[in-house]
């Protein structure tokens, strides 16, 4: 999450912010600490379908540490400091915050909710999409966020989809990578989370450029602060289980997000090139599932990218 300056300056002809506002953003500011404001975005929805897939009423699938080359991760030290601190809290704050939330919230609203914020990036995807070179993903995008912004009363409910227009997601980092740009060392920021330096400045690019926070005065409106606050919160409850199978059993936690992270990043470019990812070919019993299989439902599962702001 790119933190703005607008957070704590005074609207233009010297009036402060009504009330309301800060209070929200410090709320969302908060909720983005644990989440990695900057990372958790997908990490719901991927969870819930494999979930949902593969076994609807079993609990998230363990998940193990998977080694990353060190040249990906020179600043090793600081970003364990970092991710200890986020840690803390997180156990001390957000996540009594988040699982309060997903109680006393009727999960209809919660998917409404979270149905929101997802067509609130769809402007920002057709802004992606198009310089990645892809405009029928741009119209896509275009057509999805005008259905469900108005017949889809705000985007509560996903009326595009059920007529054959599927949701995807483009962001600059994408975009960068799309161009050849390497994805740089990789960090891991207090408050904000995991990242690669390439995703980091994409980041900023898509804060700087959302359609919908530059129509609406961005985090000095209240509006932009309560779609901050309800974001973060959607995003870490959403993602609840899967940080929790994370914490009880990957045996290290920080190597296990950042493997995650990073397999994500490198999918998502992949994607946007048209390249054809190539797993290993491993002989396997007739009654187990294809190495490949568990790997894309573990990684799937774990997977975790795109900004909230």
């Amino acid at each position: 999450m790119v933190v703005s300056r607008d957070i704590i300056e005074t609207r233009p002809g010297g009036d402060r912010p009504r009330a309301g506002a800060p209070l929200i953003v410090a709320l969302g500011l908060t909720l983005s600490v644990a989440l990695g404001g900057a990372a958790w975005t997908q990490a719901a929805e991927e969870s819930a379908a494999v979930a949902e897939s593969v076994a609807p009423d079993a609990a998230p699938a363990p998940l193990a540490p998977a080694a990353t080359e060190p040249r990906k991760d020179p600043w090793r030290g600081f970003n364990r400091g970092s991710y200890a601190f986020n840690g803390f809290l997180d156990r001390a704050l957000v996540r009594p915050i988040a699982r309060a939330y997903m109680k006393i919230t009727p999960s209809p609203i919660r998917r409404g909710l979270a149905r929101v914020v997802d067509n609130l990036r769809e402007p920002s995807t057709v802004i992606n999409a198009g310089l990645q070179g892809r405009p029928k993903r741009a119209v896509t995008a275009g057509a999805r966020f005008v259905i469900n912004s108005t017949v889809g009363v705000l985007g509560v409910f996903d009326v595009a989809s059920r007529v054959g227009l599927e949701r995807s997601r483009a962001d600059f980092g994408q975009t960068l990578g799309r161009y050849g740009v390497d994805a740089g060392p990789y960090l891991y920021l207090p408050l904000v989370g995991p990242l690669t330096l390439r995703d980091g400045v994409g980041q900023v690019v898509d804060a700087l450029t959302d359609p919908i926070s530059l129509a609406t005065g961005g985090l000095r409106s209240d509006f932009g602060a309560g779609r901050l606050g309800v974001t973060a919160l959607d995003y870490r409850s959403s993602a609840d289980a899967t940080l929790e199978a994370i914490d009880q059993e990957a045996t290290d936690p920080y190597a296990t997000i950042q493997s995650a992270y990073l397999q994500n990043r490198e999918s998502v470019v992949r994607e946007a090139t048209g390249a054809v990812e190539v797993l290993p070919d491993f002989e396997t019993p007739p009654d187990m599932p294809a190495p490949a299989e568990a790997m894309a439902e573990t990684v799937a599962l774990a997977a975790v990218s795109e900004p909230i702001y």
